[in-house]
């Protein structure tokens, strides 16, 4: 289930990308970010909040964080993973078939 708020907010970053001159075509796509979504949304006690990629390692572990400076990392073959203090929430633990599979993901792919 997608809730509307990820939606709303999916609609907002994919309207907002063309007016700051993002631009991300199937050229720029391609690659290693290709496996990743742009974002992701968790839940904790209640509480939803969506983490961005911020970066993508040689390793193939993509970094995401939230305004609220909480973070966490995946692979494309591993589980999300907390860092720092391990939290909790909706998200760990979980593969990005997982994720999607339960509407947590955010593509701007399509």
């Amino acid at each position: 289930m997608i809730y509307p708020s990820i939606r709303v907010l999916s609609i907002a970053i994919a309207c907002i990308l063309p007016l700051a001159g993002i631009s991300v075509s199937r050229a720029q796509a391609a690659g290693p970010f290709d496996q990743f979504p742009i974002a992701v949304a968790c839940e904790y006690k209640g509480l939803y909040q969506i983490f961005y990629l911020t970066r993508l390692e040689a390793d193939g572990v993509a970094t995401y964080v939230n305004p609220s400076k909480l973070a966490g990392t995946i692979s494309v073959g591993g589980t999300a993973k907390a860092l720092g203090e391990p939290i909790g929430g909706s998200c760990l633990g979980k593969t990005l078939e997982e994720l999607r599979a339960s509407g947590q993901i955010l593509d701007l792919k399509h």
